[in-house]
């Protein structure tokens, strides 16, 4: 199976892929990018239909498909214009520098020295157009200069290597707690900001989102040592399975297929009609049920049945609540 941000990335790879060897054998270059050539010919299908905005059908970039077809060879033309370097207008260059100047606002220590030196570059290129975005004035919302308030408190704890109370919303039981946790880093995963740190109240490494922070104190008390704690590895998701976790089976109909991209599963096959069957490992139930609910008609939990029994009991009774009320 090949997701949709896979194939993006490699959509944008494969062009200057080919044009640097003018034309290549669809079995090599389905091999060096690791898929099928099957899957190699659905993306120069869609490759088919890409090209700068406004432009007609004649002007997108062109697949030789009679060579694709006729003698296994890819050749692409029209896609110069992906090899010229980018060029930005006046508004282009001010709305970017807003984004970049907004983002300084609510990032890290590691991030904004990056920010800065990119609005160094581009403020000098864009000349009066950065003027103009110099002049706006950037506030943050409530709710995100609450979080960069709590990052920066949150922060200060990593560096001096203190325990932190913490006052954590836990949206999968809508309730508050309070925990004391030993901070490891702040990182920032999937849009969100998070603290990675070991737990006191489970025992274990944990991550915390910051906008589900309601409070944060930093104690006096040391953070303790903790055998084989270290930052984990955000790379492929914040969701890392272990085996101890739930092992869950979901028919998923084409409406559903996102589900596979989304989340790591251990096994994934197609099914009849563009479905997929995914094997998956779950930390918490009552996310699974949750998930079962928002899917509704386009997914089938299969395994365990017990949670699959669950999700019935909850969808019944969320569905009780819309039935008319008796007559007296």
């Amino acid at each position: 199976m090949s997701g949709a941000r896979d194939q993006v990335a490699r959509l944008l790879a494969l062009v200057p892929y080919i044009q640097a060897r003018r034309e290549v054998s669809l079995e090599d270059a389905a091999a060096d990018f690791g898929v099928r050539p099957a899957q190699l010919v659905k993306d120069l299908n869609v490759l088919w239909f890409c090209g700068l905005p406004g432009l007609g059908m004649g002007d997108l970039i062109d697949v030789d498909m009679d060579a694709l077809e006729g003698d296994g060879v890819i050749r692409v033309s029209n896609a110069d214009y992906l090899s010229r370097p980018l060029r930005l207008d006046s508004s282009e260059a001010s709305a970017l520098v807003v984004a970049l100047r907004a983002l300084r606002e609510g990032a890290g220590d590691d991030v904004r020295p990056i920010v800065d030196r990119t609005l160094d570059k581009l403020e000098a290129a864009a000349g009066d157009g950065a003027a103009v975005a110099a002049r706006v004035d950037i506030r943050l919302p409530e709710g995100l200069d609450r979080v960069a308030a709590v990052r920066e408190r949150l922060e200060r704890a990593v560096e001096e290597r203190r325990q932190v109370r913490l006052d954590y919303y836990v949206p999968t039981r809508d309730e508050s707690t309070e925990r004391v946790v030993d901070p490891v880093r702040v990182v920032d995963a999937d849009g969100h900001a998070y603290l990675d740190a070991w737990c006191h109240v489970a025992e274990d490494q944990r991550l915390f989102r910051l906008d589900r922070v309601s409070a944060a104190t930093v104690l006096d008390t040391p953070v303790e040592q903790h055998e084989g704690l270290a930052p984990r590895d955000l790379a492929d998701g914040i969701f890392s399975p272990s085996p101890e976790d739930l092992p869950a089976t979901l028919v998923l109909g084409p409406a559903a297929r996102w589900v596979a991209e989304y989340f790591p599963c251990e096994e994934v096959d197609e099914e009849p009609g563009g479905g997929l069957r995914v094997r998956l490992r779950v930390g918490d139930p009552v996310w699974l049920v949750r998930l079962m609910l928002r899917l509704g008609g386009a997914a089938r939990l299969l395994d365990p049945p017990e949670l699959a029994e669950r999700v019935r009991e909850v969808a019944a009774a969320a569905l009780a609540g819309y039935e008319p009320a008796a007559g007296p």
